[in-house]
């Protein structure tokens, strides 16, 4: 994700939900990314389209720390959207 702001300078995320499991010991966060490829070239030259989309993660917990997470994303349509694909 830190790569990715370096040509969505105005990336941003809305968390929708938060949810724990504590018998399972995980946490699962959805969010809404929003961006505008406006900065440095990323695998075409800037087109100045937005995207908005939607993603999850899911984080498993041992010993107080994550050991294992998984993002929900569909990166082809938000690289549809950024006129990438």
């Amino acid at each position: 994700m830190k790569g990715l702001l370096t040509m969505l300078t105005d990336g941003a995320y809305e968390l929708m939900g938060f949810a724990e499991d504590a018998e399972r010991d995980t946490v699962i966060a959805s969010a809404v990314f929003t961006g505008t490829h406006d900065g440095a070239d990323g695998p075409v030259p800037a087109t100045g389209q937005a995207a908005r989309s939607d993603y999850a993660y899911v984080m498993k917990f041992r010993d107080g720390k994550v050991s294992h997470m998984t993002k929900i994303w569909n990166d082809g349509w938000a690289l549809k959207q950024l006129g990438w694909a």
